[in-house]
């Protein structure tokens, strides 16, 4: 079984190019801690969208750390990278316009409202 993430990094290579970053050229690395199992690292290097990813610890033009238990509560879209960064539970260091690029592939929250049917506009009515 794949844990999630694994899948995340494995889908980033799979679902290539990625359109969100292609205007960015440089390495991420992601430092997730986990005390009970030892660190993680994982390495991305983007190509103007092109990714290729490594699970190793090398050199980067900007570092992401966090506990690994928060990394995969952000990739189920459970929390907010930039959120994250400002209160931080992501800190991050080096090349500051790739750290905030990067923050484009993770996902979003899961939409919690309902779909507009026809003829909605979106407007709330609750008279």
């Amino acid at each position: 079984m794949v844990d999630t993430i694994e899948g995340f990094f494995q889908q980033l290579v799979d679902q290539q190019p990625q359109p969100l970053l292609a205007k960015v050229r440089g390495a991420v690395r992601f430092h997730l801690v986990d005390p009970q199992r030892g660190d993680d690292h994982w390495l991305i290097a983007i190509d103007h969208g092109d990714i290729s990813v490594s699970h190793v610890d090398g050199r980067a033009d900007g570092t992401m750390r966090s506990e690994k238990a928060f990394f995969e509560r952000l990739l189920q879209g459970k929390e907010n990278a930039i959120a994250a960064m400002l209160r931080g539970a992501i800190v991050c260091s080096g090349d500051v316009e790739l750290l905030l690029a990067i923050q484009r592939i993770f996902p979003g929250p899961p939409n919690q409202r309902p779909a507009l049917g026809a003829g909605q506009r979106g407007v709330r009515n609750d008279r």
